[in-house]
């Protein structure tokens, strides 16, 4: 090689290198982002002091406040954990248009916050895992896997929720290769992997009061009750915040793209 052409070639694999260095960052923010904005949001109740007995209009606070949140209190800081994923894939690059991203995206999240809300705090998601759980022990069931099957429908609900959204708002699926059927069962193992790591999430939650989690929203939340509820979400969204940051590493389906274009997009 000629030194013109070492010359031109060492800024090229510089400026390739720095790409590929801020396409990495832009992954681990975009799959960390979930996780952060709940422990923001609970630090945020820790600052202001905020409980039931803060100013609140009586329909809200009536729509709110009972048995769920009592007895799932975490689910309040999942719920952001759910609506910054969709967010995240809004604003993250790809081949999305803004058309798709700002309606797609708004059908996403109000469809989101209907599963999980409507008719009350919980929504369908925290009904549907009780409804299953205690159903199973009071037909014989032990409590262990009667925990489990109630873990594992609030998180199918809540996951599907949350990952069609994100496809709403333009997530695009993995890149084709291969024959069909191997494409389908690469997608099955992707949601699979997907529902285990939200069941294991939901498990946790549902634990924060045996963990120590004190009676918040009853009264404010003290130092310890931020450590404790600080760690189990952490433990809790550890799984799937770690396979969305090892689908973003994945070559992604993408409408016009070039084939670097494609590798370096985020989802």
């Amino acid at each position: 090689m000629s030194r013109t052409g070492a010359l031109s070639a060492g800024p090229e694999a510089g400026s390739a290198e720095a790409r590929a260095s801020r396409s990495e960052r832009g992954r681990l923010a975009i799959a960390a982002a979930p996780l952060l904005a709940a422990l923001t949001a609970l630090f945020i109740v820790f600052l202001t002091g905020f409980d039931q007995r803060s100013a609140m209009p009586p329909d809200v606070a009536a729509r709110f406040y009972g048995f769920f949140l009592d007895r799932y209190p975490l689910f309040v800081f999942a719920l952001v954990y759910g609506l910054t994923r969709i967010l995240a894939v809004m604003l993250a690059p790809g081949s999305a248009s803004l058309v798709r991203r700002v309606v797609g995206g708004g059908i996403g999240l109000a469809l989101f916050l209907a599963v999980s809300l409507h008719p009350t705090f919980g929504g369908l998601v925290l009904r549907a895992g009780f409804a299953t759980g205690s159903g199973a022990f009071l037909n014989g069931t032990p409590m262990v896997i009667a925990y489990a099957m109630g873990a594992g429908a609030a998180a199918g609900l809540f996951g599907l929720a949350m990952g069609l959204g994100a496809r709403l708002a333009g997530r695009p699926g993995p890149a084709r290769s291969g024959s069909r059927w191997r494409g389908a069962g690469r997608a099955l193992l992707g949601w699979g992997a997907g529902f285990l790591a939200l069941w294991f999430a939901a498990a946790v939650i549902g634990l924060a009061r045996d963990a120590g989690f004190g009676p918040w929203p009853r009264r404010p939340l003290d130092a310890r009750d931020l450590v404790v509820a600080a760690l189990v979400l952490t433990l809790a969204a550890l799984p799937h915040g770690l396979l969305v940051a090892a689908r973003l590493q994945r070559p992604q389906r993408t409408t016009r793209a070039t084939p670097q274009a494609a590798r370096v997009g985020v989802a």
